[in-house]
């Protein structure tokens, strides 16, 4: 028996650490430099591990589970129905304006009739303070004329003289004129039936104006109150 021959010794291979015969403390000389991996790292070409705790990710261009669409409507008859005071089911824009034309109708008429009681009751605050008014002057004229004997009393004793009731007769018919009392004294003015009582009459002269009648003489005064002529004045005319 021959002896085996002996091999040549074969180079390191390519990508493959070196050998059990590599020498100690690095590569010989001409094998190519091994990468060293980073501490705690993955080798290369090794996808990096998730966090502890975290989900697993999904492949690249697989969907998120959530949002997948279904390929059949027939999942959603199983839906739950929609909640307590949405919107009901045969709500329609038609029905939408039928009702905002329903409710314009309805709020002009409560308007209307709003504006017209609010006018009847302006009406009838301004009539009732029109009637108040009226029977507080009634009243008033009332008193006034129970009062026209007192000035005419007053008229008769200045007449003949008596001065002492003067002042009295003066602050007397001041504070009636003030609150609307009137005297009526036309002596020379033209005859006014409204206001005038003629009980004397005398012809025209050559020089007076046939068309109208003057006041000569007033026998007793007149008065109106508050412009209605409570007593005529008494005259004595002439024309």
């Amino acid at each position: 028996m021959s002896d085996p021959t002996p091999e040549p010794d074969e180079g390191p291979t390519p990508g493959r650490g070196p050998g059990p015969d590599a020498a100690p403390g690095g590569p010989r000389d001409g094998d190519a430099p091994t990468p060293e991996a980073a501490p705690g790292g993955p080798p290369d070409g090794d996808a990096p591990a998730p966090p502890a705790g975290a989900a697993p990710r999904a492949p690249a261009g697989d969907p998120v589970p959530g949002d997948r669409v279904p390929d059949d409507l027939s999942s959603l008859a199983d839906a739950p129905p929609a909640p307590a005071g949405g919107p009901p089911a045969d709500l329609s824009v038609e029905a939408l304006l039928d009702d905002v034309e329903r409710l314009t109708t309805e709020r002009d008429a409560h308007f209307d009739r709003l504006q017209r009681a609010q006018a009847e009751f302006e009406n009838a605050k301004k009539r009732l303070q029109r009637d108040a008014q009226d029977r507080a002057d009634a009243a008033a004229g009332r008193l006034v004329e129970d009062l026209l004997p007192v000035l005419d009393a007053c008229d008769a004793a200045l007449a003949h003289g008596e001065s002492g009731v003067e002042p009295v007769f003066a602050a007397l018919l001041q504070t009636l004129e003030k609150n609307g009392l009137e005297r009526i004294d036309p002596a020379g003015d033209v005859f006014d039936p409204t206001r005038h009582e003629a009980v004397l009459h005398e012809p025209a002269g050559e020089g007076d104006d046939p068309a109208l009648s003057v006041v000569l003489d007033v026998l007793r005064i007149g008065y109106a109150w508050k412009g209605r002529v409570v007593r005529a004045a008494m005259v004595k005319v002439r024309g």
